[in-house]
């Protein structure tokens, strides 16, 4: 088997950056802070020590520089698992392939991923404004039914798949696990819990607007069934990572608690407080 890329499968910028990230090998650090929203990229960097780069392409802004001393990065997302596919593959291909040569590299490179982000809970007992660290993770979206050879399976996620009564969602589920490495970094957490990432903000987090979701006790059935809390990206960082060899966190503020209908009376001092929290313990 030939490991040259074809140009129409890594596709690549007119200076050799990756396509959609806009981001040449030495633009990034071995340690990611993923966050969703560009904005939230510069409220990270501004504690950092230095920056040096600062780039950006759609929706996807990077800055990379040092904090106490270690260089780090800080990059945007967007929503969604599916960008996730994109942010993944790429930063893979920046350290794991040579861009020049379109060939895979002999020795392989692991990065440390950090997503930072917001969630709600589907758990009563969680207070708004408390840290919760994903431990265990179920997708809803599909995406890793595209890529050959994944398969995880732990005790969480047989039961969950055992009791999961949705038929007509139960083929896109998969599951994932964060690294115990980078966990020990958060264990001080308020919660550690199981997360479901969600393909949409409405309906498949049971909102209803002017179309009714699946189920009235969808989020209280995902309780019961184990669930803590949910987003929107998680379970493709973690599967992506389990796939590529690299190590992922996800580090949440809960801002609402949709069975209590509690949401942060200030989700700005939530944000403020969840990027001091993972950056006091990012770098020892």
């Amino acid at each position: 088997m030939l490991n040259k890329l074809a140009a129409s499968e890594l596709v690549l910028n007119e200076d050799g950056s990756v396509y959609h990230l806009n981001l040449l090998p030495e633009d990034i650090a071995e340690k990611i802070i993923l966050v969703g929203d560009p904005d939230r990229v510069a409220k990270v960097s501004k504690y950092f020590d230095t920056v040096e780069i600062r780039k950006n392409k759609r929706e996807f802004y990077t800055h990379t520089g040092t904090l106490r001393g270690e260089r780090i990065t800080v990059m945007s997302t967007g929503i969604g698992t599916e960008n996730i596919d994109i942010v993944m593959n790429e930063l893979d291909a920046l350290v794991n392939i040579d861009l020049k040569q379109k060939e895979f590299k002999t020795e392989h490179t692991s990065l440390k991923l950090f997503r930072m982000g917001t969630c709600g809970s589907v758990n009563p007992d969680v207070q708004v404004d408390n840290m919760l660290v994903t431990q265990n993770v179920v997708g809803l979206d599909g995406l890793m039914h595209f890529y050959q050879d994944y398969h995880f399976e732990n005790e969480f996620s047989r039961n969950f798949y055992e009791k999961f009564p949705y038929e007509n969602i139960k083929p896109m589920l998969y599951f994932s696990e964060w690294s115990e490495e980078l966990g020990e970094l958060y264990k001080d957490a308020k919660y550690h819990g199981n997360t479901a990432t969600f393909p949409g903000f409405y309906a498949p987090q049971g909102r209803q607007l002017r179309l009714k979701a699946l189920d009235d006790q969808f989020l209280e059935t995902l309780n019961d069934l184990g669930i803590t809390n949910f987003e929107m990206e998680t379970s493709a960082i973690y599967a992506f990572s389990k796939l590529l060899g690299h190590q992922a966190i996800t580090v949440n503020n809960v801002i609402a608690n949709r069975r209590r209908g509690e949401f942060s009376s200030d989700h700005h001092a939530s944000e403020k407080n969840l990027i001091e929290w993972v950056l006091e313990r990012i770098i020892k």
